[in-house]
């Protein structure tokens, strides 16, 4: 704090240039803490502005896991995703087809569980190089994690959606529902052929199958 004393001695002190140089320091330190304050204000103002910022984000994230169900449903509607239905899943029967070495398609695997169904589910590949025409079998392993008897349905989705109409199978899991016993672990073989009409701009499909928990739905029928 800068004073005046009333004191004859110190008043001497502070006359000529060793006033004028007091003066100058009093005024320096009202300027620093004057800064000081305002520094503290502005760092209040982002910190504030940065929690409403992560806030936005969280609630957004939050929104988008809900939407990504509806999404998904509108993309099978607009045909972007190709979606089987349980009544529309046929087996197809094992034909000779002519190889076609010169062309190559990657199939892409995934798998996923409805968020109701308690079960562990894969498969046993990512991805896999085949030939329009040779016959391939895909082991899928799926387990029941609970101790009650667990009726599941899988349900496949392709994308693109018209390589859905190239993709035949002979043998598969999905063809009906699967009974799982109490902790009941499952090899399930899917077998299946990429149709050489398939067009030539097509060089990869993926192939995602979901597993419904259909227990109660079928136990009421």
């Amino acid at each position: 704090m800068c004073w005046k004393s009333n004191d004859n001695k110190k008043q001497k002190s502070f006359n000529g240039s060793d006033f004028d140089s007091y003066h100058r320091y009093c005024l320096s330190v009202r300027s620093h803490a004057s800064g000081y304050v305002m520094n503290e204000n502005n760092v209040s103002k982002k910190n504030a502005k940065l929690a409403w910022i992560l806030l936005f984000v969280a609630v957004g994230m939050l929104g988008f896991g809900y939407a990504l169900v509806p999404l998904y449903d509108v993309l099978c509607e607009w045909k972007w995703i190709e979606r089987d239905r349980p009544d529309d899943i046929k087996k197809v029967p094992e034909v000779a087809y002519k190889v076609d070495m010169s062309r190559e398609i990657t199939i892409e695997f995934m798998t996923t569980l409805n968020e109701s169904t308690p079960m562990e589910f894969r498969a046993e590949k990512k991805q896999l190089k085949v030939h329009p025409g040779e016959y391939h079998t895909v082991n899928f392993y799926a387990a029941n994690k609970t101790d009650k008897v667990i009726l599941a349905r899988a349900i496949a989705s392709f994308s693109p959606a018209v390589t859905s109409s190239y993709f035949e199978k002979t043998q598969c899991f999905c063809f009906e529902e699967q009974t799982f016993q109490p902790k009941e672990a499952k090899t399930m073989p899917m077998r299946f052929v990429i149709n050489p009409e398939l067009p030539e701009q097509y060089k990869t499909i993926t192939l995602s199958y979901t597993f419904f928990d259909n227990t109660e739905k079928s136990v009421k029928k």
